[in-house]
């Protein structure tokens, strides 16, 4: 079992920057790949990046060359810097724990953090 939880996120201006963290709990976080979703109103969740547990990224084309994800294993932990930030990124932030190559069953999802851009 993991449990995730996320924090860092908040009220920007266009332009600024926010950072993500996604905690995890338990042992086993570094075998794990961890990806950061969205979903804002109206809308269907997202991929927004996702980094295994080799370090191997893949980022969403809408956010590529302003987000970087990255994972500290020794503290559990997955980030994503958001820089350059727009409008169309507010939305409702989850981390995701997955294991590539095994069923659903082995997904978990934090309860999400609000990111809202807007002057």
């Amino acid at each position: 079992q993991v449990q995730l939880v996320e924090s860092g996120g908040g009220l920007v201006q266009p332009g600024g920057s926010l950072r993500l963290s996604c905690a995890a709990s338990g042992s086993i976080f570094s075998i794990n790949a961890m990806g950061w979703y969205r979903q804002a109103p109206g809308k269907q969740r997202e991929l927004v990046a996702a980094i295994t547990s080799g370090g191997s990224t893949n980022y969403a084309d809408s956010v590529k060359g302003r987000f970087t994800i990255s994972r500290d294993n020794a503290k559990n932990t997955v980030y994503l810097q958001m820089n350059s930030l727009k409008p169309e990124d507010t939305a409702v932030y989850y981390c995701k724990s997955f294991r590539l190559g095994y069923g659903h069953e082995y997904d978990y999802w934090g309860q999400g953090t609000q990111v809202t851009v807007s002057s």
